[in-house]
Parts: structure tokens; C-alpha cells; sequence
């Protein structure tokens, strides 16, 4: 027996779903890349980027995901054998390091863990020491997808200035982008990477760098520079050289409505739903962890992120049968967790192309799983997740 008939709910921190109005506006035939309208669509999204990333450095979009946006970054900047020092806080920004070292780049870790935040003191420190200028890019993700772990840029990028290194501060927001503020340029962050199928709302395909000025410069110079990723060459007067060849039209008019719906929101309107989407899902976990069997991966809240929950299954409780129950008898899909966390716990999402009843239905399934599978949990999660909506979402 189930009740899995109908709408299937993705609660997965990416893909994340994507909206009717963008699945619609793929919905056409190709068109002629070269007709009048197609290249001010590239100008619009590049607009677009400048915005939600607020810079007013150079953006440019890549057909690729993520980890592409993570080559282009670093070969469009870096000179190989040239030191970068990696903040871990879980699995991405450690994974950016390895493409990194694939790269012919030095790798150096500023340890870290899959449950709290990077400490500014200690890349200041550590910055400091460096005297003779060794590393020359920093690299960090805003958003750890793996850990649920919400990094402080703006203080990471203040203990950067304060040591007074040079070395480029490169932040991955391809989990955050849209979900949570992001100041590019105020909080002195030089490069940054995002992808489309996260709090973009779009499909998965398309990937992005914003370059500042001393990205730019480093850029002039830099010998890892290969002809797909080259920023020089995509900054060309003929619009295909934009993409590097043939556009991904349905991929552009995908992000083209995207940008729509986010603009109509508003970025503090977009920023503020995420985080009350956040809060709820926090007033149930908090609830469900009474009964000992379950615990947040990131016990401070000041450093979870808005977009994705982590919960740990402890011994001897294992995420695997709730999973399963979720998806078989509710077609609800929840996050596995990944990497050092793989097997231990699940992810909730709560980002993107999401609302009040959509969390509503993710959270009552987990409850109902949890009750079915006679997994210890404090009663009332879902409930406690109402009742703080309730209570911070006001009637007029």
C-alpha cells in the first residue's frame, strides 16, 4: 500500500525543481542563432548575473555544471605550480582544490570540518605567516551543499584584507546564488562561481564566473588558459564567441524566465523566504531530535545554511529505510547525504523554486516515515514547523 500517487516532490539540494513558467519558456523550436533578438537574451542574462552576484565585474556563462565553473575560474587566473590555499567546511571547496591539483596547481588545506564554519582568525593567521607571498588564491564555498554549513564571506573577506596578502579571494556560490545575500564586490571577493540549477531555479546545464578587477588582472597573465574557458576570448565582438560556439538556446530561455521570477520576488523578498523556509525546517528537526535517534549536523544555527538542512541518523539508526519509505510510499525524494557524511544522515532542501506547502509535505513524509519505521523522534515536528511560520509570517 502507499499513497505515492501524484505530484512527485524533489526535496534534493540540486537539481532543485525547476518552475512551469521555465520549463515553458524551453518549450519552442530552436531558433537562428545569428537573428537580431537572440544576442540581446545573452546580454539580459549577463545583466542578470552582474546583479544577483552584485558586481559590476565582467560575467560570463559556461554550458556546464558546476565543477566547470570551477576550471574556468582557476585556469583563467592561475599559472601552474602556483600555491592555493583551500578553507574546508566539507566537501566542495575541498573537491574545487582537487580539480585544482589536477591542474598542476599546490594544494595546501586550511583544515576544517563538516560542521562548523571557517574561522576568519584562522585564514588570517595563516595569511599572515605566509610572508614571502606564496599562495596566491584562496578558495571558499559560501554554501557547503554537503554539510549544510553557511560560511561568513564578508568576514572571511575582511581577515583577507586585514592580513594584507594579495592572494585572490574565490568564492563558490553555486548554492547560495539566490537563496541568501551575496555582495560580490563590497565584501571584496574577486572571483565567484555559480551554476543555473539551484537557487537559479533553472535546469542543470549552464555555469557561471564573475570576475572583479584584480581577477582580471591576474587574468593577462595567467598561463593555465585554455581555449573552451578563456574569458579573453568569450569578451569578443561576435556574440557566438560568448559561448565559445553554438548557444544552448533552450538553456538561455530557461534562465532568461528564471531571472524573471526571481526579479518579480526580489532579491530581499527571495532571501527572506528562504530563510523563514530555513527556520521551519529547524523548529522540526530541533523537535524530532528530542527522541535521541536524530541530531543536526550543525548544531550552531548561525552557521547553517538557508538552503539545505543536513540530519544525522545516530547508532545504531541508519537514513536508508526512511529514504526508501519517503519515496516509495509518499513519492517524496529526500537528499542522501554525500562524502564524509555518506550513508550517515539526509538533506532537506529547502531552496529554490519552494513555498510553505511544499516544506509542509517534505517534513510530513520524513514524520510519517519516522512514525512508521519506529525511528525514536520527538512528536511534533511538523507542527512546530507551522507554528514558527505562523508566528513569522504575519497576516497583514
Amino acid at each position: 500500500m502507499s499513497v505515492r500517487t501524484g505530484r512527485q516532490f524533489l526535496s534534493i539540494p540540486g537539481p532543485t525543481n525547476v518552475p512551469e513558467p521555465v520549463l515553458n519558456a524551453m518549450h519552442q523550436p530552436a531558433i537562428d542563432l545569428y537573428q537580431d533578438d537572440f544576442p540581446p537574451l545573452t546580454d539580459n542574462l549577463l545583466e542578470n548575473l552582474q546583479k544577483w552576484f552584485s558586481t559590476k565585474g565582467r560575467t560570463f556563462i559556461y554550458i556546464a555544471n558546476g565543477h566547470g565553473a570551477w576550471e574556468a575560474a582557476l585556469t583563467n587566473t592561475m599559472n601552474r605550480g602556483e600555491k592555493v590555499l583551500v578553507l574546508e567546511s566539507g566537501l566542495f571547496a575541498t573537491g574545487w582544490g582537487e580539480y585544482g591539483s589536477d591542474l598542476g596547481l599546490e594544494i595546501e588545506h586550511l583544515p576544517g570540518s563538516y560542521n562548523k564554519a571557517v574561522d576568519p582568525a584562522a585564514v588570517q593567521k595563516r595569511l599572515e605567516a605566509d610572508t614571502d607571498g606564496e599562495i596566491k588564491a584562496v578558495l571558499m564555498v559560501q554554501v557547503d551543499t554537503a554539510s549544510s554549513v553557511k560560511n561568513d564571506v564578508k568576514a572571511v573577506g575582511e581577515a583577507i584584507r586585514a592580513s594584507g596578502h594579495d592572494a585572490l579571494f574565490m568564492v563558490d556560490t553555486i548554492a547560495s546564488l539566490g537563496t541568501m545575500e551575496f555582495e560580490m564586490d563590497e565584501w571584496g571577493v574577486d572571483l565567484a562561481v555559480s551554476a543555473s540549477q539551484k537557487g537559479l531555479m533553472s535546469s542543470p546545464g549552464l555555469a557561471f564566473n564573475a570576475a572583479g578587477p584584480r581577477a582580471w588582472e591576474r587574468h593577462q597573465t595567467a598561463n593555465l588558459k585554455t581555449g573552451y574557458w578563456d574569458w579573453t576570448f568569450r569578451t569578443g565582438e561576435i556574440h557566438y564567441q560568448k559561448y565559445a560556439g553554438t548557444p544552448p538556446e533552450h538553456l538561455v530561455f530557461a534562465l532568461g524566465a528564471s531571472f524573471e521570477l526571481l526579479n518579480k520576488e526580489g532579491k530581499d523578498a527571495a532571501f527572506e523566504r528562504h530563510r523563514l523556509l530555513a527556520g521551519a525546517t529547524w523548529a522540526c528537526v530541533e523537535k524530532w531530535a528530542d527522541g535521541g535517534a536524530l541530531s543536526f549536523n550543525v548544531e550552531n544555527p548561525e552557521e547553517r545554511s538557508p538552503a539545505v538542512t543536513t540530519v544525522l541518523f545516530n547508532a545504531p539508526y541508519s537514513p536508508e529505510d526512511l529514504l526508501n519509505y519517503c519515496k516509495d510510499k509518499c513519492n517524496v525524494i529526500v537528499g542522501i547525504t554525500i562524502g564524509d557524511l555518506l550513508g550517515k544522515g539526509i538533506r532537506i532542501a529547502h531552496m529554490g523554486y519552494a513555498n510553505a506547502p511544499m516544506l509542509f509535505g517534505t517534513l510530513g513524509a520524513i514524520e510519517m516515515a519516522l512514525q512508521a519505521l519506529n525511528i525514536p523522534h520527538g512528536k511534533g515536528g511538523t507542527e512546530a514547523a507551522i507554528r514558527y511560520l505562523a508566528e513569522n509570517v504575519p497576516a497583514t
